[in-house]
């Protein structure tokens, strides 16, 4: 297997590959081969979501929510690791992945998403609640969820997420949102040489190029006819998300939470570092924390088999035996 060196953060992980694919790990290429099921959800307003679930319902569900600008496929090469015990499902929020776009968009419709999906998916199906798990920005939707229905889940497990006040974000120097204005995506004549742009939001290294090359190549959307009678290539997220998105304070609804939360940080992210973790633990003083060793923010693609061993270590106990 052909090794390669990481790129510094920043920098587009996987320029150096110029567009080949590199070899996948056995552990990978099994969980890719576990194709999932995949359907469209309506979630109102003329509005439907891609949805991929794995497992056999009636089995205790996993919900999994990916972050801004990224998509379902980000959970892939996770969710077949708990397909035996659990019915698995991941969908794209609205104006990302393969999902439609909204005119607007909002945390309320986002969480209304969440429960579209777990009752179409069969995750509400089961004698036991099923248990969220939110990446990054998937947390606040699904903190507004479960300040408003979270009676319907058994727990929420956010990972990697700065769940921070305004007046923290303020504090902290953490800017909310871009002060741009969105541009429309470029189009580019090949896949190669848009995958081979692709960069993490924050930017951070990774080893693990195959991981990024999976997820880079599952972010686009291609055109048909666009040049020549050609196809072209683009990101498939809607630009104007992270201008026009109110967040609002996320402390609030974690406040108001009807059910227990844990948390699962990378130990090398740059979003949650001792002040994110210290506003925190003010709000949350008993929810478990797992940190995971030599991970960034996005450590589903750092370290993915430790972050399936942490998600099943908590929820083998966590909030209750299941």
């Amino acid at each position: 297997m052909q090794a390669h060196s990481a790129p510094a953060s920043g920098q587009a992980l996987l320029a150096e590959l110029e567009g080949r694919q590199p070899p996948y790990p056995a552990w990978f290429a099994w969980a890719l081969d576990q194709e999932p099921e995949r359907e469209r959800v309506d979630v109102g307003d003329d509005t439907t979501v891609e949805m991929l679930t794995w497992g056999e319902p009636g089995k205790p569900g996993l919900l999994l929510l990916h972050g801004n600008a990224a998509h379902a496929d980000w959970w892939s090469f996770i969710a077949p690791y708990f397909a035996e015990h659990y019915r698995v499902a991941a969908f794209s929020w609205s104006g990302m992945g393969n999902s439609d776009w909204r005119k607007q968009y909002s945390l309320a419709a986002y969480a209304d998403e969440i429960d579209a999906v777990a009752q179409a998916a069969g995750l509400f199906d089961a004698p036991q609640k099923p248990v969220a798990v939110a990446h990054s920005f998937g947390t606040f939707p699904a903190l507004v969820y479960g300040a408003t229905r979270g009676e319907r889940l058994a727990g929420l497990v956010s990972m990697d997420s700065a769940i921070l006040s305004p007046a923290d974000r303020e504090r902290l120097g953490r800017q909310s949102r871009p002060t741009e204005d969105a541009e429309p995506h470029r189009v580019h004549p090949t896949l190669e040489s848009l995958v081979q742009r692709f960069r993490f939001m924050p930017p951070q290294p990774c080893e693990n190029l195959y991981v990024v090359d999976h997820i880079a190549r599952r972010s686009v959307y291609t055109i048909m006819p666009w040049e020549k009678d050609g196809p072209g290539y683009t990101w498939s997220f809607d630009p104007s998300i992270r201008q026009t998105l109110e967040r609002g304070d996320p402390t609030e609804p974690l406040r108001a939470l009807r059910c227990p939360v844990a948390f699962i940080d990378g130990e090398q992210s740059a979003l949650m570092d001792k002040d994110a973790q210290a506003v925190r633990a003010a709000l949350v003083p008993d929810a478990p924390v797992i940190r995971i060793p030599n991970a960034h923010h996005h450590l589903m693609a750092d370290q993915p088999m430790a972050v399936v061993a942490a998600l099943r270590a908590l929820l083998a106990v966590w909030p209750g035996a299941r």
